[in-house]
């Protein structure tokens, strides 16, 4: 493929003019050839290095930057959801089962030996549960919302990572086309030489920035729908809970 470029490239060098004699055509075919050779030879993690190098350390350190921010949030967000996620209908069978046997302390004691926002919730609702149901029901419901919000938390971040690396690699974009026109003004000369470096620029950064934006994407998806999951099992056991309570009360 690399070399199949070479060739387009020499081509369009010819129909511009700017190849003098035969003798500098067969020159640059080789030396072409000889840069696929060694970059063939390249390990990926070098060709990477070597194109984050080439994209210059303004921009393409501000996309890094972003990458591991996000990777940070969205590998802190993974714990944290794991952690939380409980096997609900195990504890609303324990929670059942003590409210029939020992009452509502010993429900909250089930709870408090439960780690994870149901069991958190479930210990609100018991504790104003002496008060009546609709005292325990609000309690459920407000602190419902206090653990979704523990759940969502930083999540914003990372979306704003996810739109701003693809932004920043679209700056570096115009910055190096602006750089290439540049070029063409002070040597007055449009052939690809003049250009290409500029171009080539361009291009990287917009390449890194898209990256960045994939592979963060692939984490916030992963974490909407992880915290999806345990929003809705906190409702569904929320409801169930305030049931137990109803027939605990007859």
């Amino acid at each position: 493929m690399k070399k199949a470029l070479t060739i387009l490239a020499i081509t369009g060098l010819l129909f511009l003019g700017t190849v003098q004699n035969s003798y500098a055509l067969t020159t640059a075919v080789q030396t072409e050839q000889a840069a696929d050779d060694a970059a063939e030879s390249k390990t990926f993690h070098q060709i990477l290095k070597q194109r984050f190098i080439e994209g210059g350390p303004g921009f393409m350190g501000i996309v890094l930057v972003a990458l591991i921010l996000g990777l940070a949030i969205a590998i802190e967000r993974i714990i944290y959801l794991n952690m939380a996620t409980t096997n609900t209908k195990k504890l609303v069978a324990s929670v059942d089962e003590a409210l029939s046997s020992g009452g509502i302390e010993a429900a909250k004691e089930v709870c408090r030996n439960s780690k994870g926002p149901v069991a958190s919730i479930f210990y609100q609702g018991l504790d104003r549960a002496d008060e009546g149901i609709e005292s325990a029901e609000k309690a459920v419901i407000g602190y419902g919302g206090v653990q979704m919000g523990l759940l969502e938390k930083n999540i914003s971040w990372l979306s704003l990572f996810i739109a701003l690396a693809p932004m920043l690699g679209f700056m570096g974009t115009v910055i190096g086309m602006i750089s290439a026109f540049d070029s063409i003004e002070v040597s007055n000369d449009i052939s690809p030489a003049v250009v290409a470096g500029g171009i080539k620029v361009a291009l990287l950064t917009t390449v890194f920035g898209l990256i960045v934006a994939i592979i963060l994407q692939i984490f916030y998806n992963y974490i909407v729908s992880k915290v999806d999951s345990i929003v809705n099992s906190m409702e569904d056991s929320s409801i169930t809970l305030i049931d137990l309570l109803v027939k605990y009360k007859k």
